[in-house]
């Protein structure tokens, strides 16, 4: 997904509401009329006591002296790594992400969309973070094996990349049931999906987002260089994937 234009940033602007003391709704609308709404934006700004269990799990993971935060929205996880000494690169396609990061501390919040990464130097970096179920900005299989060459190529021996996702078979909704199975009649992953998010006037450009179970996530990482170490689970179809560079 490439930079997003400011007349269409509707996720940067409801950033900058939060930050500047808003109560914005985000909408999110997949391509088979669904809708569904999060009432509240805290969690992109919340600091570490309250992340989820398994992205506290997870962090501790976290290794080197320099880290890549991608898909970093306001800055949580860049934030966090920061205050532990890491030199963090918070990537995003947001304008408006990025100025919200920027203005809440993120010393190097670069606007670069996730397919640009290779733009970034060859093995500097030690940590690539993709919380907040980001493993689904990989877009689809043959781009996730893709970019995570690319990932493997700026990274450091002994790298670690912590991935989150949303197992998508984990559900009884017929709504999504249906979904996956009109995704496997057009060749596609189940979990596949296809949104945008609108806020207010403005409505974002569509584009695909990767929902996978572990299986589905080791099968994608086989052959790329990396490998899953171990996966943190908890309640719910949720988890982060602890990935090692090989």
């Amino acid at each position: 997904m490439k930079t997003i234009p400011a007349h269409r940033d509707a996720y940067g602007q409801q950033m900058w509401a939060f930050l500047n003391g808003g109560s914005p709704i985000e909408v999110v609308e997949r391509d088979d009329g669904l809708v569904s709404a999060a009432h509240t934006n805290a969690s992109y700004f919340a600091d570490i006591r309250q992340w989820s269990p398994i992205e506290r799990r997870a962090i501790r993971f976290a290794r080197g002296r320099a880290a890549l935060d991608v898909g970093c929205g306001a800055g949580r996880v860049a934030l966090h790594l920061q205050s532990k000494g890491f030199r963090v690169t918070a990537i995003d396609n947001s304008p408006l992400v990025i100025k919200t990061a920027r203005s809440r501390g993120v010393t190097h919040a670069r606007l670069l969309p996730f397919e640009n990464i290779g733009q970034l130097a060859s093995g500097s970096v030690d940590t690539v973070v993709m919380f907040g179920n980001n493993f689904g900005l990989f877009g689809n299989r043959r781009r996730a094996r893709t970019l995570l060459k690319q990932l493997h190529r700026i990274t450091r021996d002994r790298a670690v990349l912590l991935a989150q996702s949303l197992n998508p078979h984990d559900t009884t909704e017929p709504a999504h049931l249906e979904y996956q199975r009109r995704n496997k009649r057009r060749g596609r992953m189940p979990g596949q999906i296809r949104i945008r998010i609108r806020f207010n006037q403005w409505i974002g450009p569509w584009f695909d987002y990767l929902l996978v179970s572990p299986e589905e996530m080791s099968a994608i990482l086989d052959g790329t260089g990396w490998e899953v170490d171990r996966f943190l689970a908890e309640s719910g179809p949720r988890f982060v994937a602890v990935v090692r560079r090989v």
